[in-house]
């Protein structure tokens, strides 16, 4: 994408009613005014909150979003210019139920109220297998206790990735620590019972790897 390109975008992202775009500095010295109050003061209804983090080009959220409209979602990430498609996707087809915040993953806990948020979507992230990158790895132990504080008790986590490895460490790593695995499975889209909402929504790169017979792994927990 061409530096005039992303300029037009983060210029239109900040007329779009959908992105919240907060500083460093407002979510750090606890001055982000809709930290805890996301439901009143966004989508001015009650209804349960979800985050996709690491959304990317917002599709995700938008195709939850239309499926669940009694479900308000929040689709995060750092890249504007990427999640610029969602959100006017979102205004275009008066998609009222979906919202994109600009923020690190890192600040999760800085934009979220204690217990504020039912359920986090992690969708096809990054699976930094080099071991120095371990610490950005989007399911280790700093980051399942950032999720822990904003999710309700019961709150849930869902990993969708192509990546055998990422399902793999997840996996071990959930398990060592105690977590709860309520589904885990290798090849959504090869075995039977597969969760409707994992395999009838897609990301673009996600039917591309469908097309190269890369087999898409799921697994739903909680984090204890």
């Amino acid at each position: 994408m061409g530096s005039k390109n992303k300029l037009r975008r983060f210029r239109e992202n900040e007329t779009f009613s959908n992105v919240i775009q907060p500083s460093r500095e407002e979510l750090v010295d606890s001055s982000f005014s809709l930290k805890g109050n996301w439901r009143t003061a966004v989508f001015k209804n009650d209804n349960p909150l979800v985050l996709e983090l690491g959304c990317g080009k917002g599709e995700y959220s938008v195709a939850l979003a239309k499926k669940y409209p009694n479900k308000n979602f929040i689709g995060i990430d750092i890249k504007g210019a990427r999640f610029w498609r969602g959100a006017k996707t979102a205004i275009e087809e008066n998609i009222s139920n979906v919202a994109f915040l600009r923020t690190q993953i890192e600040l999760i806990d800085h934009a979220f109220g204690k217990n504020e948020v039912d359920e986090i979507w992690i969708t096809f992230p990054d699976p930094q297998i080099k071991y120095k990158r371990t610490k950005h790895r989007m399911t280790n132990d700093v980051f399942l206790k950032r999720y822990k504080t904003i999710l309700k008790p019961d709150g849930v986590v869902n990993l969708k990735t192509d990546s055998e490895f990422m399902h793999g460490y997840t996996l071990g790593l959930l398990h060592g620590a105690g977590h709860e695995v309520l589904y885990a499975n290798h090849n959504v889209y090869k075995q039977e019972g597969s969760p409707e909402e994992v395999t009838s929504i897609q990301t673009f790169y996600e039917s591309q790897y469908l097309e190269q017979n890369k087999p898409i792994t799921y697994i739903r927990f909680k984090i204890k």
